[in-house]
């Protein structure tokens, strides 16, 4: 892939037109996860933060604020904020998930233990909620911590709902909510909160980091059993052995006859998986066209986020969150 088409990835050009900002976004992070007590939680938190990833969630704080015409300075706390948060909820994934990998390197659990992964996460919400307060603005607070109850929210019914097989798309909606576009939509619409916007620009900024934050979370959840790992940054089949009951499962169990309802229990269930498993899971879902149906529930939340953006006025940001609403979905459409 050459040069030029690397650069006119929307996540890519949205950095460009915001490399000041986030480069303040950047400095902020690491000013505040410093401790002169603690050495390891600046050790944890820059495995973390330095990896390498897209920082997609900061960058819509920032998109949405300078797009409503802000021109600072606590977008850039409110998006050290988001990356806090997520960046917390990672640590503490990684634990409760018992994961090795994540975007492609060994995750902190690993490398150094629990314990450090689980109190460097609280440590990254409590620095969350400083960021909020010294923006001054409780409706901002109001947002945010709404945000990190829904995720942790998410999670635990996630715990619960995880090795049932009667769980319902519902429930998997609002895990994924919970989990995922929870932060997105707080992260964009903080961004028209703090830029003083009405509510209707305020709600449209909410509906498209929603919608794009469950089209990201579909996606990631198709990939799993169709994408390579070089492209996911974990490997084909986690969630299957995780026994994680994402959208292609639950189409695939909806449709499953007696036997198939049996394999599901036994390898979902109960968690009894062997040799060949997987590859059969891949047999079912690829018989009741899971995967599909699945891809035409991203693409519809993709089309709603864009749509979500209808009201707002044009501008050059708002061009490149059409995209990446797009570009979320591209890799599986």
């Amino acid at each position: 892939m050459g040069l030029d088409q690397v650069a006119t990835k929307p996540h890519e050009r949205l950095a460009a037109e915001l490399t000041e900002e986030m480069a303040a976004v950047n400095a902020l992070i690491r000013a505040r996860m410093a401790s002169e007590h603690a050495p390891r939680i600046p050790e944890v938190t820059a495995h973390l933060v330095d990896a390498g990833g897209k920082r997609v969630r900061p960058m819509l704080t920032l998109a949405a604020a300078k797009m409503c015409g802000y021109d600072g300075p606590y977008h850039v706390h409110l998006a050290a904020t988001v990356e806090f948060i997520h960046t917390a909820t990672l640590l503490h994934d990684d634990v409760v998930d018992e994961s090795n990998q994540r975007r492609g390197r060994p995750t902190a659990n690993l490398l150094w233990d629990n314990q450090s992964s689980v109190l460097v996460g609280d440590y990254l919400f409590a620095r969350s909620f400083q960021l909020m307060v010294e923006t001054g603005s409780l409706r901002v607070l109001d947002i945010l911590a709404n945000a990190a109850a829904t995720i942790a929210e998410g999670e635990v019914l996630q715990l619960t709902a995880a090795q049932d097989i009667t769980t319902t798309e519902e429930t998997y909606f609002k895990v994924i909510r919970g989990k995922t576009a929870a932060l997105f939509s707080a992260a964009t619409e903080v961004g028209g909160v703090i830029a003083g916007q009405d509510h209707a620009t305020v709600q449209a900024l909410f509906d498209y980091g929603d919608a794009l934050g469950i089209a990201f979370q579909i996606v990631d959840d198709l990939l799993d059993y169709g994408g390579s790992t070089d492209a996911t940054g974990k490997n084909i089949g986690d969630d299957f052995r995780e026994r994680k009951l994402t959208l292609p499962v639950l189409k695939a169990i909806a449709a499953a006859d007696a036997d198939e309802r049996a394999f599901w229990e036994r390898v979902i269930g109960k968690g009894k998986q062997g040799d060949g498993d997987l590859e059969h899971a891949l047999e079912l879902l690829a018989k009741h066209g899971a995967m599909d149906q699945t891809r035409a529930v991203a693409l519809d939340h993709a089309a709603r986020a864009k749509a979500a953006l209808d009201t707002i006025p044009s501008h050059p940001i708002k061009d490149m969150l059409v995209d990446l609403a797009d570009y979320v979905v591209a890799r599986v459409s």
